[in-house]
């Protein structure tokens, strides 16, 4: 499995802009920041905001925050707000053209994994890619992930 470029770019576009609290930031710095084309960046700040992770405000002085605070944002969340799909092999979609479809139990190991995938990821938000001190415009942190209790459904 490989996720897109577009959440690539969108995890780290939540991460710099949750290391500048204090301020809006521009999506020509952001894209100066990581060597990303300003048009690509557009389009994910588009789609973020809509998702409800960002904040924009437009005009002279205008830019983007977070909408809600770091340890709010789930990346299992963000990853599905970006993604346009999980199909990962074609017998995953409705429309498959697969012969062993009704025999071969590859469909539900790969749904499996799937969603091992995703429930690992709910357990991390945008607060675990960020380091202390964030506020530190200069310098730009490593990601970190820190464990968080897996909370058994009830």
């Amino acid at each position: 499995m490989r996720l897109t470029t577009m959440t690539d770019y969108a995890m780290r576009l939540l991460t710099y802009v949750a290391q500048h609290p204090d301020r809006l930031c521009t999506i020509s710095e952001v894209a100066h920041a990581y060597d990303i084309s300003e048009a690509h960046l557009m389009k994910i700040t588009h789609r973020l905001a809509l998702a409800g992770w960002l904040e924009t405000v437009r005009g002279k002085g205008g830019g983007m925050r977070l909408a809600a605070a770091p340890g709010d944002i789930g990346l299992a969340a963000v990853v599905r707000s970006i993604e346009p799909d999980f199909t990962i092999v074609e017998c995953l979609t409705n429309e498959t053209s697969c012969q062993l479809t009704t025999t071969c139990q590859l469909t539900s190991i790969i749904n499996g994994a799937l969603q091992s995938f995703m429930n690992y990821l709910n357990r991390y938000t945008l607060a675990d890619l960020l380091t202390p001190g964030t506020e530190d415009s200069a310098k730009i942190h490593p990601v970190t992930f820190h464990k968080r209790p897996i909370v058994a459904a009830g």
